[in-house]
């Protein structure tokens, strides 16, 4: 087997990796920013190309074409039979894994096995004394993540990065759905759709063939939520369908001297806020709206958007999970 573990970030630099990964042959570590581009990750689809030059089965449009369409039941293990199995290894926040998971996505290239190692970027963390996070040592809020990740949860990836390292390095894989956007984006951890000015969400959100909210600027609404809508969160699931989605009830957490003086005002006030009498799945969530938001892991659009598709990928994650 052949292992890539990218460490994404300072904090993920940080962390101090067993001395047998250094010594082993196969493995090759390497260190990258915190969301990675499309060029710091060339050499993925290279290592790939290495194992598997030909892919013999069946292309995407292929597999489109078929009329049985059994990708969109429970996920199923990668066919591919490269040279020698590929794992790649994410060191770092949903935000680097998407960014990864998208150049395989965008490269046609999702058959090697993915493991994950939730570190975020923290604001505060603490140092030990011969100044990096030591992976083999206790975990501590600090050396793990300042913000938890939601792939790791809905994956049951332990938070303790030495354990999630284990998994990583040990488990085995249980494919799940792959969630993307019409943009070619992999959602790792989750998504999320909003007004552009983080006020109330003018607009639709349809999840298959279900309305999740339906809201003009005026806030008359005809929503799956009893409230005032701001938008939706979605996240992939573990199985079929693979899209779970509800409606959010509170404004998006503001920014910079306006978050400073809320929070002082009303430091018990809640600014995100999920409706559970809104859940939904299915295989697509479609938005549209004059001015919107599109956050996926925490990543939002350059631009505001009038429409975006997200929906379950032809083929699946072949994620590392417990």
């Amino acid at each position: 087997m052949r292992v890539l573990i990218l460490r994404c970030g300072e904090a993920a630099a940080e962390l101090i990796l067993p001395k047998t990964l250094y010594r082993s042959s196969g493995v090759e570590i390497f260190t990258l920013p915190a969301v990675p581009g499309r060029g710091d990750l060339k050499f993925l689809s290279e290592h790939a190309t290495e194992l598997l030059p030909v892919d013999p089965t069946p292309s995407l449009e292929e597999i489109q074409a078929q009329p049985r369409v059994e990708h969109m039941a429970a996920p199923q293990l990668a066919p591919q039979q490269p040279v020698m199995p590929l794992r790649i290894i994410v060191i770092g926040s949903d935000a680097a894994l998407s960014a990864v998971l998208t150049r395989l996505l965008r490269a046609d290239q999702l058959w090697p096995q993915i493991g994950f190692v939730p570190v975020a970027e923290p604001t505060n963390s603490a140092v030990d004394t011969t100044g990096s996070k030591n992976v083999s040592g206790p975990a501590t809020e600090n050396a793990a993540s300042s913000t938890a990740s939601t792939a790791a949860q809905n994956w049951s990836i332990p938070a303790d990065p030495a354990a999630a390292l284990k998994l990583a390095l040990t488990g085995e894989v249980k494919p799940v759905p792959l969630i993307r956007n019409d943009a070619g984006q992999a959602v790792a951890g989750s998504a999320a759709i909003s007004q552009w000015d983080a006020s109330a969400m003018t607009g639709e959100i349809i999840v298959d063939d279900a309305t999740l909210l339906q809201q003009d600027a005026q806030g008359s609404a005809d929503n799956a939520s009893r409230s005032l809508a701001y938008g939706a969160r979605l996240v992939p699931m573990l199985n079929a369908p693979g899209i779970a989605a509800a409606v959010h009830t509170a404004a998006p957490q503001p920014r910079g001297l306006f978050a400073r003086w809320r929070k002082k005002k009303n430091p018990g006030a809640s600014v995100s806020q999920l409706d559970p009498h809104s859940l939904v799945t299915g295989h697509a969530v479609q938005a549209g709206g004059p001015e919107m938001a599109v956050h996926v892991d925490g990543v939002r659009s350059k631009r505001p958007q009038k429409r975006v598709t997200f929906y379950r990928h032809l083929r699946d994650l072949q994620i590392i999970r417990p």
